[in-house]
């Protein structure tokens, strides 16, 4: 553990599959890890368990990506609870298998909310928290 002690990470739908896996590694290599998930609260508390066992330190907070409200108290928690934010991950993502036929306007929307807008909004929220960081990443080639 320690190559990213320190940090901060926000991981969408990071309650299963490829999600939960980069929270667990974000949490392993000492990343503080705020699990975010949709609905699957159970699944969350899992990974946030398994990353607190292994040493870690996370937490589960509840959001739909697709929503500009929950996205700003997503990163209002983190920020909250650790202080700042230094790691992105995008990963949520929804699908339902169908034929093209069967497709309605509103599951369209549906996916293309939380697909398309979802990480447009989280990467909108993550900028005004790490645009201090980001800058100052930069002052010394500003001299």
């Amino acid at each position: 553990m320690g190559k990213l002690k320190g940090k901060v990470a926000v991981v969408t739908g990071a309650s299963k599959g490829i999600g939960a896996g980069i929270a667990k590694g974000l949490g392993a290599e000492g990343a503080s890890v705020v699990v975010n998930y949709s609905s699957d609260k159970a699944g969350a508390d899992r990974v946030v368990s398994e990353i607190n066992a292994n040493g870690g330190k996370a937490l589960a907070v509840q959001g739909d990506v697709s929503k500009a409200t929950d996205v700003e108290r997503i990163f209002a928690e983190a920020k909250k609870v650790y202080g700042k934010i230094d790691v992105l991950v995008n990963n949520a993502g929804i699908y339902k298998f169908e034929p093209l036929e069967a497709v309605t306007e509103a599951e369209f929307h549906r996916e293309f909310n939380t697909n398309v807008l979802g990480p447009i909004l989280a990467i909108r929220e993550s900028v005004k928290q790490m645009r201090p960081m980001i800058f100052s990443l930069f002052e010394d080639d500003r001299q």
